[in-house]
């Protein structure tokens, strides 16, 4: 559907998603958040729903981050994303053993390319439970999906040196 400036109101939701998400790294996170809502307002999409979980996450609110993500899976099963959000979210509640298949669904999807994420987050949850050998190889794993990943490469060297 065109509006009276002939752009989709498609497009004008990801407009208002870039300004929301420019607001964001530059930690005006209550400006984000309108925005992002005015984003899903005009056209609800998968990454609209999670990156304004991430903001409320950023803002201690994760309750209300888990349910964006919940959104957004609804509108896009597909979207790696929010699963491994999710899985964030309920580690950071302290909730270890319900984060583990949301992350699992992570790296099943289709549609997501930062695999690095679930894998160290995968690790952590082991490493918790002292599972060390497998924290050891979701760390590795994180690593052979993204060699730069730092987070992941000081766990896994912070690790071995415990383990040894």
């Amino acid at each position: 559907m065109e509006n009276f400036y002939g752009t989709s109101q498609r497009e004008n939701a990801l407009l208002l998603f870039e300004k929301a998400f420019d607001c964001q790294m530059k930690g005006d996170l209550h400006r984000a958040l309108t925005l992002y809502r005015e984003s899903v307002e005009l056209y609800p999409y998968a990454e609209a729903y999670t990156f304004m979980g991430w903001t409320m996450g950023c803002l201690g609110r994760l309750t209300e981050a888990i349910d964006l993500c919940r959104r957004a899976i609804r509108v896009d099963p597909d979207f790696g994303n929010p699963y491994n959000d999710i899985g964030v979210y309920l580690m950071e509640q302290g909730h270890y053993d319900e984060a583990e298949p949301w992350l699992e669904r992570a790296l099943r999807a289709p549609r997501y390319d930062c695999l690095h994420y679930p894998w160290f987050n995968l690790g952590r949850i082991h490493e918790s439970r002292q599972d060390f050998h497998l924290a050891k190889q979701c760390y590795a794993r994180a690593l052979r999906e993204n060699p730069n990943y730092c987070l992941a490469r000081k766990a896994l060297f912070s690790l071995i040196s415990r383990m040894n």
